[in-house]
């Protein structure tokens, strides 16, 4: 044994008395502690006088060590004594105390420690244990403890009358268990959120798990709910199962609905949850989540089955047929799979039985579902993907034969490390196979070739020059089943050919300006290319196309593969930027105009036809961390009316904070994903009370019978809003939240939504 013995200055630890008094209110009084130790606001203890943790205990070894201001040595009673700001370490535990006796066993017997005063003793795991006395092993594994105050690794408090530990077994009689604070800000001695008591608690570290028998939960010093048996995790469990929080929610088409989740942990890389869901105005419902770590990656199943009744819409879109009780789901599957250094898949499928069962059970409002697998090759000059996807639409006006497999989509990207003429080269091909059992289907091969050069002048000027050659072949069948005959290409193999030359060249200025540094950069493009021919050749990829800023400079600006931009063009804008402390303006400006060809490959509105392009732009703008603000916009280039107006606004930090975005288009365009609309999406969140938190979103379509003659409404109409109130602290959640829908779908009604969630931090997770 090494004694250690030196005076130094004493710093008092307190034993946690209020944290005691709170949970068991009949324990005896013990000495006053900081309430930090408690954890108001930071569960995992930070207070400066605190017990030594995990982190700072010594390696496991056969030695004690021993601290102390005064240490007596009782040759005749083999007994050591130590008082003073006493630490005694051995095996990586750790106990501190005002005083500790050490009695030494006889020969081949193992000696006791006494601690009596401000006790708290700290495992390898780096709980704490705290109590008035406590008499232990040798090895500082194995006692009694009076009053016992637990401190658990993930914020928990486990308090007793009495307990005994053997080895990584604790047993308390009369105890208690909460991760709430039981003093407020000043200090001052409270009821916590809630706690559990019991009779007796076992807590086996091994396992790390935490068992009660005749207990009880109590809601601000309450009792709620009589609970003869219960274990959960502590929160250095690696895994475990159970029953999790169960939710309430109230909807118009289902009723109340209760739920009662399981989650069942197989092993350390697989586990499963099943959410059964009690309705009272449908059959229940069973929703389930499956994960597995496999060696390559993960892959996670979600999903929900029920058996009930479905209504559809007759032919005429009006008169609802009822087609009784039928099987419904939902099946979502994704994960990445890395199978060696350079291959991997990566993949996403998500299926629903009918078209409204998502919106119906609240599993989401998409109107597409989209599935997909990829493998991928990835070095360092190559990229490799050959893909599938399936479409699922989810629209009463969706027709299943018109959906598109894609079967493959083969992508090469190839940039190798050659120099041509000072540029770098890129070599890149596609494939794309696209069938309908009632549609067009498509086949369509193409390679290209690219050379980019960039130099900056003596003048700082940055100039840039590219070559571009591409080469297509398409093959259409069925050509006049096509949904949108404006996208229909002919039947038959056809092909075409494509090049263009481009010089970009920009010029920055930077100087002082207001406290800051600003920049104006003015940049031309100019694209030499023959006219190319887009007529007869469909497009299944480049529908959604519209002149935008982020656009603008693009060598193809069309999305997409199947339009290319005929003609050479000459384009010119700036850029302007101020930066100063706390505060951001970014600007940019731009137009084209054509030099040949007139852009009939891309429709009226578009921005893009004529020979003048519309004027496009961007006004970004961040005042600290509060205020951050976007406005793209679109000028018509003969009248300056704006075509597209879209705003974005969010003011606030993290806790507080409201969000507005603001689109309008204008564009006379009745394409599909063209028509012309306005809508507001406002969101936002307020924080107050310390633990409360008002929060609200909604979405509101102001598209009038003048906006667009086919829309639905003419004018203010509401889509859907959500509002809600919940309280959150360090040990428990609650929150109620409303939501409404004002549009309907066949058997997703338009109605009020409600739900009840709560959350017991530290269990049900």
């Amino acid at each position: 044994m090494t004694l250690l013995c030196h005076p130094f200055p004493r710093r008092a630890l307190c034993l946690a008395s209020v944290a005691m008094v709170a949970l068991l209110p009949q324990a005896a009084q013990a000495q006053r502690m900081n309430p930090a130790l408690w954890g108001n606001p930071e569960p995992r203890n930070v207070d400066p006088d605190a017990p030594v943790r995990k982190s700072a205990l010594p390696a496991p070894g056969d030695m004690v060590d021993f601290e102390a201001d005064q240490l007596v040595y009782d040759e005749t009673a083999r007994l050591v004594t130590a008082q003073g700001r006493v630490r005694v370490s051995r095996d990586g535990y750790a106990l501190v105390a005002d005083r500790v006796e050490y009695r030494r066993g006889a020969e081949g017997d193992a000696g006791e420690v006494v601690a009596i005063g401000n006790v708290s003793i700290t495992d390898p795991a780096g709980n704490q244990a705290m109590g008035e006395r406590i008499t232990l092993s040798d090895s500082l594994k194995d006692g009694a403890i009076a009053n016992m105050l637990l401190v658990l690794n993930d914020g928990g408090r486990l308090g007793a009358r009495g307990a005994t530990r053997n080895g990584g077994n604790y047993t308390l009689d009369h105890a208690a268990y909460s991760p709430c604070a039981v003093v407020n800000g000043d200090g001052c001695p409270q009821v916590p959120v809630w706690k559990i008591k019991a009779v007796k608690i076992s807590y086996d570290e091994t396992r790390h798990r935490i068992s009660y028998r005749d207990a009880s939960l109590e809601m601000f010093g309450v009792p709620v709910f009589y609970l003869p048996r219960l274990s959960h995790p502590d929160g250095d469990a690696p895994r475990a199962g159970g029953l999790l929080v169960p939710a309430i929610e109230i909807q118009r088409q289902l009723g109340i609905g209760i739920s009662a989740p399981v989650h069942m942990a197989f092993g350390p890389d697989h586990d499963l949850t099943l959410t059964p869901w009690l309705y009272s105005a449908t059959n229940p419902a069973l929703a389930f989540q499956a994960r597995r770590l496999l060696a390559d990656g993960p892959i996670q199943v979600d999903g929900m089955v029920t058996v009930s009744r479905r209504f559809d819409l007759a032919p005429n879109g009006i008169t609802e047929i009822d087609k009784g009780e039928q099987f419904r789901g939902y099946l979502g599957i994704k994960g990445r799979l890395q199978h060696s250094a350079r291959w991997r898949s990566v993949f996403s499928i998500r299926l629903s039985s009918d078209d409204t069962f998502n919106r119906r059970y609240g599993l989401g409002f998409d109107d597409t579902l989209r599935s997909s697998y990829a493998l991928e090759r990835i070095t360092n000059e190559s990229w490799l993907s050959v893909s599938a996807w399936y479409f699922q639409g989810l629209r009463a006006t969706d027709r299943a034969g018109e959906s598109p497999l894609v079967l493959p989509l083969i992508d090469y990207d190839w940039r190798p490390d050659w120099q041509v003429a000072g540029g770098r080269i890129r070599l890149g091909a596609n494939s794309q196979t696209i069938v309908r059992s009632s549609g067009q289907d498509m086949f369509r091969a193409l390679g290209w070739a690219r050379w980019d050069r960039s130099l900056l002048t003596g003048l700082g000027q940055r100039i840039a020059f590219t070559g571009l050659a591409r080469g297509d072949v398409y093959d259409v069948r069925n050509s006049q089943l096509a949904t949108f005959p404006d996208y229909a290409g002919r039947d038959g193999w056809r092909g075409r050919g494509m090049a263009l030359a481009a010089v970009d060249v920009s010029w920055p200025f930077a100087g002082p300006a207001l406290g800051g540094e600003q920049t104006i950069t003015p940049r031309v493009q100019l694209v030499a290319a023959p006219k190319v021919r887009n007529l007869g050749f469909p497009n299944e990829d480049a529908r959604a196309f519209e002149l935008e800023d982020v656009s603008l400079f693009d060598l193809n600006r069309a999305p997409g593969l199947d339009r290319f931009e005929s003609g050479s063009r000459l384009t010119y804008g700036a850029e302007y930027s101020l930066v100063r402390s706390g505060f951001q303006l970014m600007a940019e400006l731009g137009q084209s105009v054509r030099l040949s060809g007139d852009g009939n490959e891309f429709s009226a509105g578009t921005g893009f036809r004529g020979q003048m392009s519309d004027v496009v732009g961007r006004i970004a703008m961040k005042l600290g961390g509060l205020v951050e603000l976007t406005h793209r916009f679109r000028l018509d280039k003969d009248n300056l009316a704006v075509r597209r107006n879209e705003i974005d606004l969010t003011v606030g930090g993290r806790r507080t904070y409201v969000s507005a975005a603001y689109i309008r288009l204008n564009r006379n365009v009745t394409l599909e994903d063209l028509e012309d609309r306005q809508e507001l999406r406002l969101a936002g969140r307020v924080a107050f009370a310390r633990y409360w938190t008002l929060f609200g979103n909604g979405i509101i379509d102001l598209t009038t019978k003048a906006d667009n003659p086919l829309a639905t409404g003419n004018g203010f109409r509401g889509i859907r809003h959500r509002f809600g109130v919940e309280y959150e602290d360090e040990c428990f959640r609650f929150g109620v939240g409303w939501r409404r829908d004002y549009v309907g779908d066949r058997d997703f009604r338009p109605g009020n939504a409600f739900q009840i969630s709560i959350a017991f931090k530290t269990l049900g997770r």
